[in-house]
């Protein structure tokens, strides 16, 4: 029987006998677990106000409004799953998840911590410890739990990931390639893990294999927009501004109008003296101000300076 087939026959339960509250408690996680949490969330509720000291209940509710987007409801529902059951590990992890959402650092690492205490091996627990300290930029303290997650599981590609980016930022080039390598190792399709390298091949003026890494970051991930903003400027140090301003052509077409994008395409146009297509690309990125991080007004004076 189909998971539909199910919630139906479920339903039609139900309509026989409300009072069925294991129907009812099936019937909830199989919607939820369908992605009809809204659904779900009806019968979650209304077996709350008769089982109200179920922590499962509170701990299903926390999930739905997770994927309802509503994390102070979230956050309440894990808080009292864990006061009917502050054995459970579970909703600490969850509360943990929605604190980090919520950008609540420290709340968010006492969560995980305290699955920690309860197994010390836990490593999704030390990799989110990790991503809190990396979001509030302590990257020294990051890196230790991001080995902790690699020392227990080595298959963490994002574990993996993370420590690249801060190696990165501390300037080991070569530690940081290492890391994405290993990344692509385990997950050949990681787009992110591809232009993190060519940027580093960028920064090294390697604009070989900073291209080849950025054609497999677009071909991966056509909308990423910071791969052909690089990808032009290597070809612009190239010469080859007929190549560049196909990129930025693609860029545009892959990932929308924008002021930046036009903005870059009328750089290229000007070292191409092409001043026709410089003047339009440059109003074009007057045009779209809302997305230029160049001001306007700088804009528009380089402009006058033709006239």
């Amino acid at each position: 029987m189909s998971k539909i087939d199910k919630i139906e026959e479920l339903q039609n339960i139900l309509k026989e006998d409300q009072t069925n509250f294991q129907a009812r408690r099936e019937l909830a996680v199989l919607l939820l677990d369908c992605g009809y949490p809204e659904e779900a969330k009806q019968h979650f509720l209304y077996l709350a106000k008769i089982f109200n000291d179920d922590s499962g209940l509170y701990y299903n509710l926390g999930i739905t409004y997770e994927k309802l987007k509503n994390l102070d409801k979230a956050q309440e529902a894990y808080l009292k799953a864990i006061d009917l059951a502050p054995e459970e590990v579970d909703a600490y992890y969850n509360l943990g998840l929605v604190y980090l959402d919520k950008k609540m650092y420290e709340k968010a690492v006492d969560c995980f911590e305290s699955v920690l205490s309860k197994d010390n091996n836990d490593s999704n627990s030390y990799f989110s410890i990790g991503l809190c300290y990396f979001k509030e930029g302590k990257f020294d303290g990051a890196k230790y739990y991001f080995q902790r997650t690699i020392d227990l599981n080595d298959e963490d590609i994002y574990a993996h990931f993370y420590m690249g980016n801060i190696l990165k930022e501390q300037g080991d080039n070569e530690g940081a390639k290492e890391k994405f390598n290993k990344v692509l190792q385990l997950s050949p399709d990681y787009s992110w893990a591809y232009f993190n390298l060519a940027s580093i091949d960028y920064e090294e003026d390697d604009f070989d294999s900073a291209i080849n890494n950025l054609e497999k970051t677009i071909e991966l991930n056509p909308k990423d927009i910071e791969a052909y903003k690089i990808y032009a400027k290597i070809l612009s140090k190239l010469g080859r501004y007929d190549n560049s301003v196909s990129i930025m052509e693609k860029a545009i077409e892959n990932c929308g109008e924008t002021g930046d994008l036009y903005y870059i395409l009328a750089q290229i146009y000007k070292l191409q003296n092409s001043r026709e297509n410089y003047v339009k690309a440059m109003n074009k990125a007057l045009k779209l101000n809302s997305t230029l991080s160049v001001s306007p007004k700088l804009v528009k004076k380089e402009l006058d300076k033709l006239f």
